[in-house]
């Protein structure tokens, strides 16, 4: 639990997430070692750098025939800050990941909450399946900071009513919205990172079309620049073949 008094916690609204890469044991040569212990047996890693062309090809096969193992013998850990209903967008990526998020239960939650800026966009125009999102007018932006903020305050203030009066705070949290921001660790080999990549990112190279909600979208975003720099290679052979996970 939050040892700053109830009283002296002030909302706060963010349109931003936060993504650090906090720690990792990722790189190009771990996809090759991986790949040519079947064919060339224990290696060392100065055999792996001693002609770039041919790692860089054999990355590229890896990825465009889809041999995917040598891409899981990595590690990469995230720390995200982001809206609740993010993270439940999250929970439906198992494979290859691990998640702790802080726990309601056990401390009291802050009031930190989502709030679309103008970059935003509001309408939803087409059929599932078959739509696009345009912009907002004023009016519309206007009327969601409004009524967002207005209903959190609201919500924020009922919870804080029920701690003081003694109620457990596993309990009080449920009148807390999904807008309200969470934090976590994640962790992920560059595999299944792929995966997330091609389902929760728009690209201009991808081969299947996505639609990812852009809150979502914009953690991803940030997780995929720093994946770039720590396995440039396998970055580009991912770019390079669609953006299809292998």
């Amino acid at each position: 639990m939050s040892d700053t008094p109830a009283e002296d916690l002030k909302p706060t609204f963010r349109s931003e997430v936060t993504v650090e890469l906090v720690k990792h044991s990722a790189a190009d040569s771990d996809v090759l070692w991986a790949a040519r212990v079947s064919t060339a047996g224990e290696q060392s890693l100065d055999e792996l750098h001693k002609d770039p062309e041919r790692s860089k090809g054999l990355i590229n096969y890896l990825m465009r025939d889809r041999h995917g193992s040598p891409f899981e013998h990595n590690s990469m850990t995230f720390f995200i800050s982001a809206p609740i209903f993010v993270f439940r967008e999250f929970m439906r990526h198992r494979v290859g990941w691990s998640y702790n998020e802080e726990s309601g239960r056990y401390r009291r939650l802050e009031p930190v909450f989502y709030v679309p800026d103008t970059s935003r966009k509001l309408v939803q125009e087409g059929r599932p399946g078959k739509y696009v999102f345009v912009e907002g007018s004023e009016e519309q932006h206007a009327l969601v900071s409004r009524t967002m903020e207005r209903s959190y305050l609201d919500a924020y203030e009922a919870y804080q009513e029920m701690l003081a009066a003694g109620v457990a705070r596993e309990v009080a949290r449920a009148v807390l919205p999904v807008g309200l921001f969470s934090s976590m660790y994640a962790t992920c080999n560059a595999r299944s990172l792929m995966h997330f990549l091609g389902l929760r990112t728009q690209h201009e190279q991808a081969k299947v079309p996505s639609f990812p909600q852009r809150e979502i979208e914009m953690v991803g975003e940030r997780m995929e620049r720093e994946w770039a720099k720590l396995m440039p290679l396998t970055y580009a052979a991912f770019n390079a073949n669609g953006r299809v996970a292998p």
